[in-house]
């Protein structure tokens, strides 16, 4: 079975995110936050659910959208899958993600 790791960068989006949500609704933030870490477990069968960066053809980059976030994550070799980042839609993903 596919192995999730998030890294420390995803990790850190993760608490930004809640720590913005969470300043007028904690509750909401909470929901937030696990329905994001719940929507990335569908790659464990579906690896590939995402759409194809295609802005950085020297790793085999995806995203997977939920509400108005984009959930980057990259195909190992090994078919592991490392999530890089969770980003509002209104930020300019090139900025993290080309090399």
């Amino acid at each position: 079975m596919v192995e999730l790791n998030w890294t420390y960068e995803a990790e850190q989006w993760l608490h930004d995110i809640y720590d913005y949500i969470s300043k007028d609704n904690p509750e909401a933030a909470r929901q937030t936050i696990e329905s994001i870490y719940n929507k990335v477990q569908i790659l464990k069968e579906f690896p590939e659910s995402g759409y194809c960066y295609n802005r950085n053809h020297l790793y085999h980059i995806r995203i997977l959208l939920y509400g108005h976030y984009r959930i980057a994550y990259l195909i190992k070799p090994d078919e592991n899958i490392d999530i890089l980042g969770v980003f509002h839609g209104s930020l300019d993903i090139d900025r993290y993600l080309v090399d």
